[in-house]
């Protein structure tokens, strides 16, 4: 009789059944050919695994297998020879690990094709998405979680421009709950030329890289109006997202680290970055619906502010500056009034501890020595 199907009430039961992968691992599957997947994919190959990327459709894998370069989406990288290309997979996934290089609002399909008995057991699951799930804006490492069990799961952040990345390294981070899959994965990363700091803080790398999207975006938008609005924009985002991680367990290193303040600036120079485009774009009065194809890419954080906003909403933070770019993006909020709550948006006061009163230390001392002579 086949072992019933995990569900969210059931992570424990899907995490006993997982070994992670032996150190000697060799197959990695990449689904999503876009220019993040297939760097990836080419760096897998370049550590040594047999590497599988899995493009969106059986046409786009034909191409790609027959001119050896992905001409769309990260023009002029030599696709390895050894590099396997397939469609979807519409069978078992035969890997050690599988990355997720799709977008995020697209993640709940391809988690209920794998649910449906396309995974191994024995395969690590692991999220390159830097965006939200829909309906309820949940991070990725989280459904996956519950579908799959904590501890085959694992996400990968940081400042990662895909042509950079296979020409020049990147700074990525492997976040897991489990400290062996963020080792074996950082691992991984360092055989094929890349730095890659170990994180047991999925969820806190995840908001940040939903953060530096969305900041990133509020930057390009604003950026015409001044650098002052720009950075305030930019600050405000990372700072209401934060008091959201933080209610939720996430530590502040993963946000000011390389997978939050380092991606960032990555993504905020970038010229060719799609959220910072995105953003340029809304401000020159381009619809929301219009810009990816503008850009020729998916642009995360066009979906995830939205959801962003709403979860802000629900865990009862105060995010004026994000909920006003989600009002923006719907073409609600003009972009005049947008610079003008960004500048004239105030952070709330610190949380001032009470110092003691004086001669209180002088007492507490005498209290702690009567006591030791009782």
């Amino acid at each position: 009789m086949p072992a019933p199907e995990p569900t969210p009430s059931q992570p424990a039961r899907a995490s006993r059944a997982f070994a992670l992968p032996a150190p000697g691992a060799r197959r990695a599957a990449v689904i999503g050919a876009g220019s993040f997947g297939t760097a990836l994919a080419v760096l897998l190959a370049r550590a040594g695994l047999r590497t599988t990327l899995h493009a969106r459709t059986a046409e786009q894998a034909a191409e790609l297998a027959r001119e050896r370069e992905n001409r769309v989406y990260l023009p002029g990288v030599e696709l390895p020879a050894h590099l396997r290309i397939e469609p979807p997979p519409s069978g078992s996934v035969r890997a050690d690990y599988l990355f997720l290089a799709v977008p995020s609002l697209g993640l709940a399909e391809v988690i209920q094709a794998l649910r449906g008995g396309a995974l191994a057991r024995r395969t690590a699951v692991v999220s390159v998405a830097k965006g939200l799930v829909p309906p309820q804006g949940l991070p990725p490492t989280s459904i996956l979680g519950e579908a799959f069990g904590a501890d085959r799961v694992a996400c990968v952040g940081g400042p990662a421009h895909a042509q950079e990345m296979v020409h020049a390294g990147a700074g990525l981070v492997a976040a897991s709950s489990s400290q062996e899959l963020a080792r074996s994965l950082a691992g991984v990363f360092t055989r094929a030329g890349v730095v890659c700091e170990q994180s047991n803080d999925p969820l806190g790398v995840e908001l940040a890289g939903a953060a530096k999207n969305a900041a990133a975006l509020a930057a390009g938008a604003t950026e015409a109006q001044g650098l002052n609005a720009a950075g305030a924009a930019a600050g405000h985002i990372f700072a209401e997202v934060w008091r959201y991680a933080e209610s939720l367990g996430a530590r502040p290193e993963s946000m000011i680290g390389l997978a939050g303040t380092g991606d960032l600036v990555a993504t905020a120079l970038a010229r060719e970055s799609r959220n910072r485009r995105a953003g340029e774009l809304l401000a020159a009065g381009v619809s929301a619906s219009e810009i990816p194809e503008r850009v020729g890419q998916a642009v995360e954080s066009l979906h995830a502010v939205p959801l962003l906003a709403h979860a802000l909403e629900r865990a009862q933070v105060s995010a004026p500056v994000t909920s006003a770019l989600a009002r923006l993006i719907a073409g609600e909020l003009p972009l005049e009034e947008w610079v003008a709550l960004v500048r004239a948006t105030v952070p709330p006061p610190a949380r001032w501890r009470r110092r003691p009163q004086p001669g209180f230390w002088r007492r507490l001392w005498r209290r702690l020595s009567a006591r030791g002579r009782a």
